[in-house]
């Protein structure tokens, strides 16, 4: 027919007594009485408009809608007041220490906590938080908003010089750690430093029960008027989250209440989360990852969460997610690798949802994890700068005749609720069409304020609204993103944009597993030479050299025989990536051997 396809976005259904939250259809409580929601109408196009055209629309109305949700009580602490005086007796947390709080418990310590936080630093706009993921951070990052600072989580597996770069370009004075913690990470008490066991002691029993009294008997909104500092608004800084270092310099990411409250809104919805979910909280708060997923997530959707401070122990992990019955685990690749090492299919028997992000999940273990524990891993994508989650499978939907799919192996599935993405020719920036590979630009309200004190770094990575991720990517017909590689991760070896994770992917099928790691150094013949460094010890270089020889890549992707290297172990970032900054170190020191 010739008539014009309009686009129509709905946003804010989700809640309503019409969605399908909580697993329910109409038989539960309306949120609202007279429920907000956003129309949003776009340009018409004409009749012989293509579905990716239409879709594409959508979700850049989808992206603006979000704007619409915010009022002026958007805020991260303020939300979870809202929760905790909802959910009081309900399970909030518990970690390995074998603490374990209910909502009410960790509301009333938080505001302790607050107190002594607007005591010790009133000055001060940013406060340094140097703890694992456990109550004690938890409670911190709390008690830091709450008392209307910025709480920043330093990076304790950088080393000293990164945390200190951190510390000045914020500006910190106070640093909240404890003397436990210092003393299992070998670290030394820094300049500013206040130990949580100190101040504990300096909090008496009065105080505890009149805070107990005082948080139990008003009413949310009070509490809420209490606490929202003047001129707060969802726009306001919430955290500066600093880049793992893998490629560079760590650069400050500013991070907003909306950022981070828009990231949360999108995947409780994805994930269907609901009160009775629990999930295993292995991921630092220093990486956007665990600050949204693991400590933001499930304080504002009101379910419980289980800490962990050591991701890579995965005895320890196993036998958590088995006593608290957890239903939700985040990881990295790397660490899911070692929990099939480790954890037995009954530990694991509770999950419902394990989800990867951080690093490319390759099939192997994906299988492997299927196999062992019936359950998908699905693979999301994100990055700091994005809050960070823009993608992520989810599981296959099925009920009578009604099917939508949500996984699709080798993708990272479908942008979030609210993210727009399109992929674009690198050098025209001209779309590209469904299927076919460009550069992934990315927009929506989890998009950074931008990097602290580096407007010039900001305005390099920011282009019309769009956040321009540096990975090459394509969009399929049904709307899942593929990544293929980081343009950063090429090198132009003789005229060829040679791929480092096309490589790599190859010798991990030779070697059976996911250790090896491509870079690149400077070479004075041909620019940059490829220099592949992997923990394998039953293979020698001259075996993978010849193996390589005889795959389907092309000769010129082929590393020379000398530049195949045999470590004792790939370097790891506090994240689970791998260190490319290191590796790239490790390579140049060898290759000058």
């Amino acid at each position: 027919l010739d008539v014009p396809v309009i686009p129509v976005h709905l946003d804010r259904l989700w809640g309503s007594i019409f969605s399908f939250k909580d697993g329910k259809f109409l038989w539960k409580w309306p949120e609202h009485i007279r429920y907000p929601v956003t129309v949003s109408f776009g340009t018409p196009f004409s009749s012989k408009a293509k579905a990716q055209e239409v879709r594409q629309a959508i979700m850049e109305l989808g992206s603006a809608a979000m704007e619409h949700r915010r009022t002026a009580r958007d805020l991260l602490q303020l939300q979870f007041l809202k929760t905790a005086k909802r959910r009081w007796f309900s399970f909030a947390m518990a970690d390995s220490s074998g603490k374990r709080l209910s909502y009410g418990r960790a509301l009333v310590g938080s505001l302790l906590l607050a107190r002594w936080v607007r005591n010790r630093s009133p000055e001060d706009r940013m406060v340094g938080v140097l703890l694992p993921p456990s109550i004690a951070g938890a409670l911190t990052n709390i008690a830091v908003l709450l008392a209307g600072k910025v709480p920043v989580n330093l990076n304790f597996t950088a080393g000293r010089e990164a945390m200190a770069s951190a510390i000045e370009q914020c500006g910190i004075r106070t640093i909240v750690t404890s003397r436990i913690f210092l003393a299992k990470a070998k670290l030394e008490e820094m300049e500013g430093t206040v130990l949580l066991e100190d101040v504990m002691r300096q909090i008496t029993s009065i105080q505890k029960v009149g805070t107990t009294l005082f948080a139990f008997l008003l009413p949310s909104s009070v509490l809420q008027a209490l606490y929202h500092h003047k001129d707060q608004s969802p726009s306001n800084l919430a955290t500066v989250i600093f880049s793992s270092g893998s490629t560079g310099v760590p650069k400050g990411v500013m991070l907003s209440h909306h950022n981070i409250l828009s990231n949360v809104e999108g995947l409780a919805q994805v994930f269907w989360a609901t009160k009775e979910d629990r999930i295993m909280g292995v991921l630092p708060f220093f990486h956007s990852f665990g600050f949204t997923g693991t400590l933001w997530l499930p304080l504002i959707s009101g379910f419980g969460v289980v800490y962990h401070s050591n991701p890579m122990d995965a005895k320890t992990v196993g036998e958590m997610v088995s006593k608290h019955r957890a239903t939700i685990l985040m990881g990295t690749p790397t660490f899911y690798s070692a929990y099939l090492r480790k954890c037995s299919i009954e530990e694991f028997s509770s999950l419902r949802l394990a989800i990867a992000g951080a690093e490319k999940l390759h099939e192997p273990i994906a299988r492997a994890f299927k196999e062992r524990y019936n359950l998908d891993l699905l693979e999301g994508y994100g990055c700091t700068e994005l809050s960070p989650v823009v993608s992520v499978n989810i599981l296959n939907f099925e009920k009578g005749a009604h099917r939508q799919t949500g996984l699709k192996a080798g993708s990272v599935g479908h942008p979030i609720p609210g993210v727009a993405v399109k992929v674009v020719d690198p050098d025209t920036g001209e779309p590209r069409h469904a299927g076919e590979e460009g550069l992934l630009l990315v927009k929506g309200p989890n998009r950074m304020v931008g990097y602290l004190g580096q407007s010039e770094k900001t305005a390099e990575v920011l282009r019309d609204g769009w956040y321009v991720t540096g990975d090459i990517a394509s969009v399929d017909e049904d709307g899942f993103i593929h990544i293929t590689d980081r343009l950063a991760r090429f090198s132009k070896i003789g005229g060829e944009m040679v791929p480092h994770v096309k490589v790599e992917q190859t010798i991990n099928a030779i070697l059976g597993d996911d250790g090896s790691v491509v870079v690149a150094i400077p070479d004075e013949q041909k620019g940059e030479r490829l220099v592949v460094l992997y923990n394998h010890g039953e293979v020698t270089p001259e075996e993978l050299w010849d193996k390589l020889g005889k795959t389907d890549l092309p000769k010129l992707w082929i590393p020379k025989r000398e530049n195949l290297y045999q470590v004792e172990a790939i370097p790891i970032l506090g994240t689970g990536k791998v260190d490319l900054r290191q590796a790239k170190m490790m390579a140049s020191a060898k290759a000058r051997v």
